[in-house]
């Protein structure tokens, strides 16, 4: 793939809605990969759209609804309308001057997105795009998602100016030793499955139980960190959306990933087996979860342990990206959807 495959990314368009998108916070992959393909220095850019393999729609989701959107003041501003006619001009534009859309149906073309609103981009003409690639952190296949067609994106929480964890939040690399909480979870009670959690499990006078620390907030991030680094086990369960930054922070920090989600279909599953470095606990037995952990054999969890310490490079963003990094990952994930494509 490295030396073969390329991405054309389309000229058309300006900013702030085209060529730019979040570097940071939750929605920073969009950014990251769009200034990682329009940077000049990735080896899969393409000199001219001929020799192109796919063709990438720079436009960002986060930014049209930023600058189109904001503020909201009532239900109608919630309206996908401006979103689906944006998004179509862009393709009607790209479609009109180039041969590439109309010659494939728009099969070897691809967006990419980590906002919610994102798998809406095709809802008012599902035909039309039944055969375009997205590229999404918002993968539920109960909502669209087709595994086969679109592919699945890490989300990532970056704070501003770093590619990942500061000094104060360095990646862990505690022993199991030195592991001495069973199960942790830190984040806000965003959707059903996350105050499923908090009614079982929240860490208040109700549960005392220092094994299962489960917080609605943490006094400063640095706390948050030294806790995952302190865990076997660090609970990813799904917020408003399916996907979760929590996953990459806890693979990052070598806490072996508890899954609590409903028809999420993850990252880079055609080449990674989850079953072999994360725990998946059905959202019905969330009560059960610490049960089910301790369940889990001690032989178990260092092979899961290693392996999660063995496919963490998979999930580092590098600036320019590198082999089998996380951007890697994206563009892999790209290149096996278009060998499904006969021109």
């Amino acid at each position: 793939m490295v030396k073969r495959f390329k991405v054309w990314t389309y000229k058309e368009g300006e900013r702030p809605l085209v060529h730019r998108a979040p570097m940071n916070n939750i929605y920073s992959i969009e950014g990251q990969f769009l200034d990682e393909m329009e940077s000049g220095k990735s080896p899969f850019r393409a000199r001219t759209p001929d020799e192109a393999h796919v063709f990438y729609l720079p436009f960002s989701v986060a930014s049209i609804i930023h600058f189109i959107y904001q503020p909201i003041l009532s239900k109608k501003d919630y309206d996908r309308g401006r979103l689906h006619r944006i998004v179509d001009d862009y393709v009607g534009v790209v479609a009109g001057k180039y041969p590439y859309w109309n010659r494939s149906g728009g099969a070897d073309h691809f967006m990419v997105s980590c906002h919610d609103w994102a798998p809406e981009v095709s809802t008012a003409n599902p035909k039309f795009y039944s055969k375009f690639i997205r590229v999404l952190c918002n993968a539920n296949t109960s909502e669209g998602f087709r595994p086969n067609r679109d592919a699945s994106l890490p989300e990532l929480y970056l704070q501003y100016g770093q590619l990942g964890p500061t000094p104060t939040q360095s990646r862990s690399d505690h022993p199991p030793s030195n592991r001495t909480i069973l199960a942790f979870f830190s984040g806000g009670a965003h959707g059903y499955i996350r105050r499923l959690l908090f009614e079982h499990w929240k860490k208040d006078n109700d549960n005392s139980d220092p094994q299962v620390q489960v917080f609605e907030h943490l006094p400063n991030r640095a706390i948050y960190t030294a806790k995952m680094g302190s865990s076997k086990f660090c609970l990813c369960p799904s917020g408003y959306e399916v996907a979760s930054p929590r996953i990459v922070e806890a693979i990052n920090h070598g806490c072996v990933p508890v899954l609590i989600s409903a028809n999420y279909s993850l990252p880079f599953a055609e080449v990674l087996d989850w079953s072999e470095f994360t725990v998946s606990v059905p959202v019905e037995r969330i009560g059960e979860l610490k049960e089910i952990l301790e369940g889990v054999s001690e032989e178990r969890y260092l092979e899961m342990y290693e392996r999660v310490k063995r496919v963490r490079r998979h999930f580092v963003l590098n600036r320019p990206a590198k082999a089998y990094d996380l951007l890697h990952m994206v563009l892999h994930s790209l290149w096996l959807r278009r060998l499904n494509v006969r021109l």
